[in-house]
């Protein structure tokens, strides 16, 4: 008999323990090499576990449980034939049959049970209700004068809907997210400053372009990347919010790797685009496609979402129209995006509706003055506004086919 003890593997430096987040197998059954068999939890990310070797399977940890980086959590009995004709069932254990408890004879009940006397009648209806709201004690379950004194109108009582509740633990990743944003609130000075964005000039540009960037590069145009650039641009004259404190000393950096806020089958995930500085618009594009992608179906690694210098998170795509993000520590300054709502707004002195989205930066004041943050912002708005200026070298079509 030949046993692989399969242990798990490290999902990246400083992770020393993760959680069973699901088995994909059940105990008994024959795995083949390669095959995922569980789904496991750090405190940054979902990872599969691939079978190691071919054989019938033995669990050694369950659903839940908390298991150290190395650790055995299965057996893998490699001498064992596959099964003919798939995989072997298991019969069940055959449970006791258990001897019913004798019922309670049910009250008797009769014409009467249920009915007021018309003093009792009387006083229920001066506190609007009915006899069916009180438990009789006269003979034969009748609705007493006294019964109707003492009865209590409803304040509340639960109706005839469902009210269930359930408990459910919280996954490692789940569980580090909130202590994360507990301790970012508790460390830093964070503040946020506000700004709103017209959009319109991004609208002409994507109306005009949209088509033919899709055709040729195989992804569409959309916000992520002028928002992208916009922040590059911005970090690049505000270097102080692409810094950040780490003990009593100060870390900048000269380039520019922006997290980006997506939504994950288990939570928020952050995944990094590296130096953002070098990209194109289709650079950018491609690159946030290819990291939604992973993040959703679960194959993001802990590498791809450590070390950017700042975050964007989009709140629009769910309909927030304002809000202060939290910072996504180490980092000193996020930027969150909101929906897009036509509003008047003044144009060379007349009042048009405009796409306006509001923006907002929430910063850590401990490294970022309040100079820094709003000259920040309001970089970010300029390049909005006027992209094919500050964006795209006064040439669109030549920036949008690189």
């Amino acid at each position: 008999m030949s046993v692989l003890e399969m242990k798990v593997p490290s999902p990246g430096e400083s992770i020393t323990e993760v959680e069973i987040a699901t088995w994909l197998v059940e105990d008994g059954d024959y795995v083949e090499k390669d095959q995922p068999i569980a789904e496991v939890d750090s405190d940054k990310a979902t990872l599969e576990l691939p079978a190691e070797e071919s054989g019938i399977i033995t669990l050694k940890a369950e659903e839940g449980d908390a298991v150290a980086v190395g650790a055995v959590v299965c057996h893998i009995d490699m001498s064992a034939a596959k099964p003919e004709g798939g995989e072997e069932k298991k019969e069940a254990p055959k449970a006791e049959e258990k001897k019913e408890a004798p019922k309670a004879e049910p009250a008797k009940e009769t014409y009467a049970t249920g009915t007021a006397s018309p003093a009792a009648k009387k006083i229920l209806a001066e506190k609007g209700m009915s006899a069916s709201d009180v438990k009789g004690s006269g003979k034969d379950g009748r609705v007493t004068k006294d019964d109707a004194v003492k009865a209590v109108p409803s304040m509340g009582t639960p109706g005839m809907g469902s009210r269930g509740v359930e408990r459910k633990k919280l996954s490692m990743l789940r569980r580090k997210v909130a202590e994360r944003l507990v301790s970012v609130k508790n460390e830093t000075a964070m503040l946020t400053t506000f700004n709103e964005v017209n959009m319109q000039p991004i609208f002409d540009l994507r109306k005009e372009y949209k088509e033919d960037f899709k055709a040729k590069h195989g992804v569409g145009l959309g916000f992520m990347s002028f928002f992208t650039l916009a922040c590059v641009r911005a970090l690049q004259m505000y270097p102080a919010v692409n810094s950040m404190i780490d003990g009593k000393e100060m870390v900048s950096y000269d380039f520019q790797d922006i997290s980006i806020a997506v939504s994950g089958p288990k939570g928020l995930m952050v995944p990094v685009i590296r130096n953002a500085e070098n990209l194109t618009f289709r650079g950018v594009e491609s690159e946030v496609k290819r990291l939604a992608i992973r993040a959703r179906e679960g194959q993001i690694t802990v590498d791809e979402m450590t070390g950017g210098t700042f975050t964007i998170t989009n709140g629009g795509v769910f309909g927030s129209m304002l809000s202060t993000p939290i910072i996504n520590p180490p980092q000193s300054a996020i930027l969150g995006m909101h929906n897009i709502v036509n509003r008047p707004m003044a144009v060379n002195g007349e009042v048009v509706i405009q796409p306006i989205m509001y923006v907002a930066l929430s910063y850590d004041h401990r490294i970022i003055d309040g100079k820094e943050s709003v000259g920040f912002l309001v970089a970010v708005k300029e390049a909005l506004e006027n992209p094919v200026e500050l964006l795209m070298g006064g040439n669109p079509k030549k920036a949008l086919e690189m």
